[in-house]
């Protein structure tokens, strides 16, 4: 029987961050989300315009017997630059912050321990800026973000930011795909 556990992660655009966590073994699933906003009901469009207080996250489900929380997370802070205040590049706004919303103590230690790894071991030449909170008011995003990636490869965003960062993020954790 599978151990699944939940993490929720937001690292810049969800659509890079579900397409990768989609691809890694033990990962059941990957849903694009809003977390840590007011809004009981957030659309893209208000997530956008910064109207909710909501980032764009995504929300892992995985069996802990075949990958870790710690492993969620290392693949977590290869997939963006968590030095950047609510950006990722070129995508700017509070909706693009880096964050990790935890379910349990347990992850929030553990979230607070890879931080401070990192620090500790300058893995970033500028300061850690990932927010560590309780996870609050997640809404899985509308349907036609689910897979985005897989199914639009021809949006031009997705060819110009996702694709590379995806090549990348597959030869560095290739033994951790399915």
């Amino acid at each position: 029987m599978a151990n699944h556990q939940v993490a929720t992660l937001a690292g810049g655009c969800f659509w890079c961050i579900e397409s990768a966590f989609n691809s890694v073994d033990g990962v059941d699933s990957a849903i694009s989300g809003y977390a840590g906003g007011q809004s009981d009901s957030p659309s893209y469009e208000a997530v956008c315009r910064g109207d909710t207080g909501h980032a764009e996250v995504v929300q892992v489900t995985f069996d802990a017997d075949s990958i870790s929380y710690r492993e969620i997370l290392e693949i977590f802070f290869a997939l963006h630059d968590p030095t950047q205040l609510n950006r990722q590049g070129n995508d700017v706004g509070t909706q693009y912050r880096s964050a990790i919303f935890y379910h349990n103590d347990e992850q929030r230690h553990q979230a607070e321990a890879i931080i401070q790894e990192m620090t500790d071991d300058e893995i970033w030449p500028d300061p850690i800026v990932t927010e560590v909170e309780p996870i609050n008011n997640y809404h899985p995003a509308e349907d036609y973000h689910q897979n985005y990636f897989k199914n639009n490869p021809q949006n031009h965003y997705c060819a110009m930011v996702v694709a590379p960062k995806l090549a990348k993020f597959k030869k560095t954790f290739a033994s951790r795909l399915r």
